[in-house]
């Protein structure tokens, strides 16, 4: 290669660089609403499919717009209305515990008494345990909600991505396939893995944790405790963990209620954690999980914690999310490019 080959190259792959960062800086500001438009789309695509197929001549942007608002009136609405449930319930308790006013105090100083009596000498703050997490909660998931102009605004990105994804996803996978460097089998390849993969975490793990934290914070709710959405969001993210899953909030639910001589409502809240969200981990789960190769739990668990920290809210699912599609990528590495080098 001579050496005006080599001067024309660094010049245009240094353009193309400079290009591509300045447009990031210029979509960094959406990437959370168009990551979630990408992966809603993923998943709900055979949705599109099927209502595309009973639309009076197939009118591709009518099934997308209609496709559109059922993803916002099913999905959408519900997760926004529980997760500004969470914030608005972990910022209360912050503020309380900051004033003095937590309320809970002498719950805490009795089960305190009690580990003492077992272990003594132990010293467990839970106070200062509620204040920190509760802290993190509040930082974290509330960032999209500390502005109703921006939340809006998050919505209404996600809102059009989804309907030009629906409507020219596919137009737009072809020209991904076009443009990449490999051989087109690799990119189809690639491609229907990274969605395997996406709608494995989303629905198998995210999903169940998801439901399981809502039956839960509904058994809380019907058996008389306070803050049991906050409850449902601790019992979600110990679903995923193997091991804990929801006893992390159903255990000290039961105890508290036994302590305070709530006898029937403890039972009955066994009874609940026991068949709805027992039967939700035992029997759903592993249906969803048994369509493809999941990622280990606590891989998940990880991906869960630093998805929320960086993409607020929607990390929940974006975390797990994107850590598949790495792992994806990997693994046809190992079984598809380097064997085929």
């Amino acid at each position: 290669m001579n050496m005006h080959k080599i001067v024309e190259y660094a010049f245009f792959f240094g353009l193309v660089g400079i290009v591509g960062y300045v447009i990031w800086m210029m979509l960094s500001p959406f990437i959370s609403g168009l990551a979630l438009a990408g992966i809603i789309v993923t998943i709900c695509y055979p949705i599109y499919e099927k209502v595309l197929t009973i639309t009076p001549r197939r009118n591709e942007s009518l099934a997308a717009l209609c496709t559109t608002f059922f993803v916002v009136f099913v999905i959408f609405l519900p997760l926004l209305f529980i997760a500004s449930t969470v914030v608005n319930e972990a910022v209360s308790i912050y503020n309380s515990a900051n004033n003095g006013g937590l309320g809970i105090e002498s719950s805490i100083q009795s089960i305190q008494d009690r580990i003492n009596t077992f272990i003594p000498g132990a010293d467990i703050n839970t106070h200062e345990l509620i204040t920190q997490t509760t802290s993190w909660l509040a930082g974290n998931l509330g960032t999209i909600f500390a502005s109703t102009a921006s939340m809006v605004f998050l919505l209404f990105i996600s809102m059009i991505g989804i309907f030009y994804l629906f409507r020219d996803g596919k137009a737009f996978t072809k020209q991904l396939i076009k443009v990449s460097p490999l051989d087109d089998d690799q990119d189809q390849l690639i491609l229907r893995r990274m969605g395997i993969a996406v709608r494995s975490v989303a629905t198998g793990t995210v999903l169940v944790a998801l439901i399981q934290g809502c039956l839960t914070a509904f058994g809380l709710w019907l058996f008389g405790f306070e803050r049991f959405a906050l409850w449902g969001a601790f019992a979600a993210i110990g679903a995923l963990v193997p091991g804990v899953g929801t006893s992390i909030v159903f255990i000290p639910a039961v105890i508290s209620l036994l302590l305070a001589g709530a006898f029937g409502p403890a039972v009955g809240l066994t009874v609940w954690a026991a068949l709805a969200v027992g039967l939700i981990d035992n029997l759903l789960g592993p249906y969803l999980m048994s369509r493809s190769n999941p990622l280990h739990p606590f891989v998940v668990l990880l991906a869960v914690l630093g998805g929320i920290s960086v993409f607020g809210p929607i990390g929940f699912v974006v975390g797990p999310v994107i850590v598949s599609l790495w792992k994806v990528l990997l693994e046809l590495y190992a079984s598809e490019i380097r064997n085929s080098g």
